[in-house]
């Protein structure tokens, strides 16, 4: 499996909402947010924060994040879908 690593602006006011649509998407395995001078406020493995229990305390604490500042940089990293293998043609035996 191939990572890919992007870093998203996202202004305060939005960082939730962003967040748990990252969360939904389902090939996010980490997130990394960052106010915007680079220091690291949080880092969150999604593989934990998949079981439910944990997403509604995580998204509050990231709601109480953005009110600290009002930009921030979100790292994202994924997993890149893997491509289907091509289809065989039929054995004409």
């Amino acid at each position: 499996m191939e990572k890919i690593y992007e870093e998203l602006k996202v202004l305060g006011k939005d960082l939730t909402d962003k967040v748990a649509s990252l969360i939904h998407e389902g090939n996010v395995r980490r997130l990394i947010i960052k106010d915007d001078k680079g220091h690291t406020f949080m880092e969150v493995p999604l593989a934990v924060a998949a079981i439910g229990a944990i997403v509604a305390p995580l998204l509050a604490a990231v709601g109480a994040l953005a009110g600290m500042a009002a930009h921030f940089t979100l790292g994202v990293e994924r997993v890149a879908d893997e491509e289907p293998a091509p289809p065989q043609p039929p054995n004409p035996a």
